[in-house]
């Protein structure tokens, strides 16, 4: 009785269909190892190396013009890249050397297919043959042998009805016969097609791992041993699968439809293993891949950094290896005319970087654009036209670049007056990682400065221009220091160009209140109060809102109320946004300089005015353009209604002393210290801060918010 006679008639227990499963896959396991051997046997390989690219592609071509691999590449592409190869001496060298082995291999299959020989015979016979060459080169010999004898099958197929030699050829071989079965024959040749398509993939898998760069992956990579190990494994059955192919072909031609031996499904079975073979190799592939990127990155980070720290004529290396190395297309967008641009327009010019990712405000651009046509509107004064701004912008190369980000970048594009690159796929992912750990990129955008010859002169600028805006030409970091040198503690300095009428009253000498908060009692009291406390002193007074830094749709509502009410003069959102980031701006740019915490009473009223936007409402009192009080809505308003307590003193110190000496009274009983919060995306965060409230070193906390609130991880001191 055969053992599936007996596996029918008495069934197994548990305990015994384990064993004889184990059983069997040990047989398979000896089986596996004892032909490996065999195939190894066959080796002895002299080391030479044959390009085997060209031949590669040729065996493409002719499979994909005979209708069965539909290769990445176009037919076209693959005959003008083949032509490209053929120019070359060597190839056509290498072509001499081997076609006569080719011819060789190919009347070896024909014969052994036509007598009916073993395949696994065949197969290692034809391994003897190629027996000096490496297992890459045995592969692609014999891939084009198959090729060269299936080509010219399926040229007979095309053309026999329409050239005369053809279709007497075709009549030997009984092509004809064949074509007017072809609803019979068609699993046949659907499984013939299957298993082409995967004995193409393991040969260029093939040699693609012989191809990997011993530069960047030495031959004991794991992935690299582990796939090199399986090699001639693969080898052998893309023979034997090569082997089944000629022989359907040769049964088909010589004998006939009705006598064609090799079955569909034995065919299938072949396509199955070698498929497992392919996407086991093709792992091991990707991962030497992975290990060939890591270097290459590094290696090429290096260079970059390297590149940095050397002297350079002009800043075209620099510009080209951040933006874009090749000269084969043009990589920037003019703003001013929409057209496409070489990089060479921006040789030795002074280039602002503006780097930033996809989410940038309306508002930033907005102020941007405004500062930078007035430079150019004043360029001959300025000598602002020295400089260019070049928008680079960097996504997530982890997240797919489908048509909602392309058109969310190109309505960007469009309203930038300045240069564009072209898209944000052609920054490489090199440069993005030099972008966010040399200069700190996070989600807030910097404005980088390089000088003619490409030397970084300050790391970010874009605290500088929404101080001074195009003032503070040539953003180097000199000239940062030299303009704070020269600031004061002013209103003009906090309330700068943003709105005339300020100017206006600064010069009239007119009493100004800038407040802001987003408590609409505490607004509509303090207003009320000032008013009523200017007329009773007979000073001349005006109050401006400006709002809070976050909140916008709270701060729209209170805004309202003010109109309604006529609680006096107030700010647009954009310009309170700008207001609250030039704030934030010159507290960076101390960062920056690394003298966030030196003795400078300017920057702790700064810190101050920042710590109050956190804590509720403010108020800065000012007579024209000296700043009088600073101060928070706890001491503030008490001012205001404690008028009676002070009036007296206004005749010999005047309304801003008296108010002055009031309110510091009132400060001194209970002031609160500051808080500070910075967002974990702005980049650079200091380490150490002082209270500008009692001058004690600050504590740092981390702290989470929900993503729906305004602020999320912040750092808080």
């Amino acid at each position: 009785m055969s053992l599936r006679s007996l596996k029918t008639a008495v069934p197994l227990s548990g305990g015994s269909q384990q064993m004889l499963r184990s059983d069997r896959n040990m047989l398979a396991l000896s089986d596996e190892n004892s032909m490996l051997k065999q195939i190894e046997a066959t080796h002895a390989s002299d080391g030479r190396e044959f390009d085997l690219r060209p031949l590669l592609h040729i065996v493409e071509d002719i499979l994909n013009r005979a209708g069965i691999v539909h290769v990445e590449t176009t037919a076209s592409q693959t005959h003008a890249e083949m032509e490209d190869k053929n120019r070359e001496a060597n190839f056509i060298s290498m072509l001499e050397a081997l076609s006569f082995v080719i011819d060789r291999i190919a009347c070896e299959i024909s014969y052994k297919a036509l007598g009916g020989a073993d395949p696994h015979a065949t197969t290692m016979s034809l391994l003897s043959m190629l027996s000096s060459y490496n297992w890459d080169a045995k592969l692609m010999l014999i891939m084009s042998a198959f090729a060269l004898n299936y080509g010219e099958f399926w040229l007979l197929v095309q053309i026999y009805s329409s050239n005369p030699l053809a279709k007497s050829m075709a009549i030997l071989k009984q092509l004809p016969s064949i074509m007017e079965h072809t609803a019979p024959l068609k699993p046949r040749f659907d499984a013939l097609n299957s298993l082409i398509r995967v004995m193409m993939d393991v040969t260029k898998c093939v040699v693609e791992l012989r191809e990997l760069p011993s530069a960047y992956i030495s031959a004991d990579a794991q992935a690299l041993t582990t796939a090199i190990a399986h090699i001639p494994t693969a080898v052998y059955w893309t023979i034997r699968s090569i082997v089944a192919c000629a022989t359907q072909i040769t049964s088909l031609t010589t004998l006939g439809h009705e006598f064609a031996t090799t079955e569909a499904w034995e065919l299938s079975t072949l396509a199955h293993k070698l498929q497992n073979i392919d996407d086991h190799l093709r792992k091991q592939l990707s991962t030497c891949h992975q290990h060939i990127d890591e270097k290459r990155s590094v290696e090429s980070y290096q260079i970059l950094l390297n590149l940095f720290d050397s002297i350079h004529i002009d800043n075209m290396k620099i510009l080209k290896a951040l933006i874009y190395s090749k000269d084969d297309i043009q990589p920037l967008v003019d703003g001013s005319t929409k057209r496409r641009v070489n990089i060479d327009v921006l040789r030795r010019k002074n280039v602002l970087l503006f780097i930033s990712g996809l989410d940038i405000s309306r508002d930033e651009l907005s102020i941007l654009e405004q500062i930078y046509n007035e430079s150019r509107i004043h360029a001959t004064r300025m000598e602002s036209h020295q400089y260019e701004v070049v928008w680079i912008p960097v996504v997530d190369r982890t997240i797919q670049w489908n048509d909602a980000k392309q058109k969310q970048f190109e309505s960007l594009q469009s309203t930038m007056p300045w240069y564009t690159v072209h898209s944000p796929t052609m920054i490489d992912k090199v440069v993005i990682r030099f972008i966010k750990e040399v200069w700190h990129l996070r989600n807030k955008p910097i404005l980088v400065v390089l000088d003619p010859q490409g030397k970084v002169v300050c790391p970010n600028a874009l605290h500088m221009m929404w101080i001074w805006g195009s003032n503070a030409f040539p953003f180097t970091t000199l000239r940062e220091e030299s303009l704070w040198r020269d600031e004061t503690w002013r209103l003009e300095l906090l309330v700068d160009g943003i709105d005339p009428s300020i100017l206006d009253w600064i010069k009239e000498g007119k009493y100004i209140f800038l407040y802001g908060g987003d408590d609409v009692e505490w607004v509509r009291k303090f207003t009320t109060t000032a008013k009523a406390l200017a007329q009773a002193a007979r000073i001349p007074l005006e109050l401006v809102y400006v709002g809070k830094s976050s909140k916008r749709e709270k701060i729209q509502r209170i805004i309202a109320t003010i109109t309604v009410e006529k609680l006096g003069h107030y700010w647009d959102p954009t310009m309170i946004w700008f207001f609250w980031t030039r704030l934030e701006s010159m507290l960076f740019s101390k960062i920056q300089l690394g003298k966030i915490d030196e003795h400078d009473p300017m920057m702790q009223e700064i810190k101050k005015l920042l710590s109050y936007d956190k804590e509720g409402g403010w108020a800065v009192l000012s007579r024209g353009g000296s700043v009088v009080v600073n101060g928070h809505s706890s001491t503030m308003l008490p001012t205001l209604t404690e008028y009676d307590l002070w009036k007296e003193h206004i005749g010999a110190k005047g309304f801003d002393m008296s108010f002055k000496d009031h309110h510091d009274k009132l400060h001194s009983l209970a002031h609160p210290c500051s808080r500070f919060e910075f967002h974990s995306m702005t980049g650079r965060i200091p380490e150490r801060l002082k209270c500008p409230e009692c001058l004690r070193g600050m504590e740092k906390y981390i702290t989470f918010r929900c993503c729906h609130e305004e602020d999320v991880g912040e750092i808080e001191y």
